[in-house]
């Protein structure tokens, strides 16, 4: 059954070969056209590697963060709706937050910090990605982008386009104090 699911026919091969021969051509032609000075795979089914720098959200007065460039769980828990599909809440994450009990996964300002922007790219298939500081060290994962970042497939807009980040301190406290699940924190080594 396999053997016959994964047949191509004669005219298939042909289409396919010159599918590929032809956007190997365009490829080509973009490079050299210097349409644009990114010179690195689009990541649509490719590894790749980008860079960025935490940038500034959107004004929002639920958002309670000293420097406007994260969000904290003080700040989700204003936008508690309950019973709506984007901003309802677990009612264990709110006593938690309530109770400040954050374990050592607190920023030393003391709030739970949960999302970052930076000003780098992501498109399909970047989700769950590392976010890296300049030391090397996972700050987080990237899972998503603003409206202007669904361009990227295309062509990427610096000014424009944000990567949503969860701040790593937030995974670790959903792990632990959230799910009660330590064992695997235990298993990390944790860079402070």
């Amino acid at each position: 059954m396999l053997a016959h699911l994964m047949k191509r026919s004669e005219e298939l091969i042909k289409l396919t070969d010159d599918y590929n021969r032809a956007y190997r051509l365009l490829v080509a032609g973009l490079r050299e056209s210097g349409l644009s000075t990114i010179l690195y795979p689009d990541a649509n089914s490719t590894l790749r590697l980008t860079y960025g720098k935490v940038s500034a959200l959107p004004a929002d007065k639920r958002n309670d963060a000293k420097i406007n460039n994260y969000t904290t769980l003080q700040g989700t828990i204003n936008k508690y709706k309950p019973n709506d599909e984007e901003f309802d809440l677990p009612q264990r994450l709110i006593e938690l937050n309530a109770k400040k009990d954050f374990g050592p996964y607190a920023d030393k300002a003391g709030y739970m910090p949960v999302n970052f922007l930076t000003n780098n790219d992501i498109t399909g298939g970047n989700s769950g990605s590392p976010v890296l500081n300049g030391n090397g060290e996972l700050i987080g994962l990237a899972f998503d982008g603003n409206i202007e970042a669904m361009a990227g497939d295309v062509i990427f807009d610096q000014k424009l386009q944000k990567t949503i980040n969860v701040d790593i301190r937030y995974v670790l406290f959903i792990i632990d104090k959230y799910a009660g699940a330590k064992h695997i924190v235990d298993e990390m080594t944790i860079v402070k």
